[in-house]
């Protein structure tokens, strides 16, 4: 097991890329890159990565680790008469989180996102949440015509963003969800990790319904599963108590229960004690909300036993989600102490 260096710097790559669900081409061929020498790796029709490692070990029952390429972003969805764009969300992104954003859109458009002057608006108005279609994507083209030469209706657009990391390991990227998981299992196949058998999943379509998830796992037909994730943290001022769900800096994140899974239990507790036993931070969350790809995985294929280790991240779906290098390196440790705990004491 490596101290973390290749797994964050892996992170830094995967969060440059664009790659929002449906259009992850992109990250696909970096993936694909890395891992082929090491892995038999088929491609799925929704573009799913079936990867099998052969370990040291044949297990008697077969375990899956997966985690999401894509990323929420934008759709172009009209070209205005004026040169603007209109759009809508792929995934789970607020309005509120967009107004003033740049934005990368299709081969590499720049833009930004622009709204209504406040001056322009009646008091109504500014009391009332802002919508998609109040918004638009000002991309500097002098009229429609003009815009029509260089974007297309169906076009994806992205967060225009850096990754920057603090001098405490404080990450600020886009993307983190799910390119940490990405990250991990990358690490865990070229490091030459898993004890027995794995198959990997880097799988498509989780921000818009968990889709590639589903249909992996009725290839792959796991016993067991492990999904990587990132999931939210409400550790800032504005909340307290239980409401902060989970920390940044406190270590991997495993779910008990969220709004699409419960938990094996068994999993739950045997994670706590490999944490322990290996003095790798851990915690859970302490709000039953979100989800992720095991709501998809658990209730296949007559059933599998499923685990989620994920790495807490401030303002999830935002241009400038927040993570923290030892939360991520504590996520990959634990989910390679858990690769063989799973064989060999379920």
């Amino acid at each position: 097991m490596n101290d973390g260096t290749l797994v964050m710097e892996l992170m830094q790559e995967l969060c440059a890329i664009n790659g929002t669900s449906g259009r992850e081409e992109r990250v696909r061929r970096y993936i694909l890159d890395k891992i082929s020498d090491k892995c038999d790796c088929t491609v799925t029709p929704l573009g799913c990565i079936i990867a099998k490692y052969k370990g040291r070990k044949t297990p008697d029952k077969k375990l899956m680790i997966s985690a999401h390429m894509d990323e929420v972003g934008f759709i172009i969805t009209y070209i205005n008469e004026d040169g603007t764009l209109s759009f809508d969300c792929v995934g789970g992104v607020s309005p509120d989180a967009c107004a003033g954003r740049q934005i990368i859109v299709g081969n590499g458009i720049a833009g930004c996102i622009g709204s209504r002057p406040v001056h322009n608006l009646t008091p109504d108005e500014r009391k009332t949440p802002l919508r998609f279609s109040d918004l638009c994507i000002d991309i500097g083209a002098k009229d429609g015509e003009e815009a029509r030469t260089l974007v297309s209706v169906g076009d994806d657009a992205y967060y225009l963003t850096g990754y920057h990391v603090s001098r405490d390991g404080y990450i600020r990227s886009k993307a983190i969800d799910d390119r940490a998981g990405c990250a991990v299992m990358i690490a865990m196949i070229l490091e030459d990790v898993p004890e027995y058998d794995t198959t990997f999943t880097f799988v498509t379509q989780e921000e818009v319904g968990l889709r590639g998830a589903r249909t992996a796992a009725y290839i792959v037909q796991p016993d067991m599963a492990i999904v990587l994730e990132a999931t939210t943290a409400a550790d800032v001022p504005l909340s307290s108590g239980a409401q902060r769900c989970c920390e940044v800096g406190r270590g991997a994140v495993v779910s008990y229960m969220d709004r699409s899974t419960l938990y094996d239990h068994e999993m739950y507790e045997l994670s706590r004690k490999k944490a322990q036993e290996n003095d790798i931070p851990w915690q859970t969350k302490s709000v039953v909300a979100g989800g992720n790809d095991s709501g998809a995985i658990h209730i296949s294929c007559g059933g599998v036993r499923t685990m989620a280790i994920s790495v807490p991240c401030r303002y999830l779906h935002t241009p400038c989600c927040v993570a923290k290098r030892e939360d991520i390196v504590d996520t990959y440790r634990l989910a390679c102490v858990m690769e063989k705990a799973l064989h060999e004491e379920l």
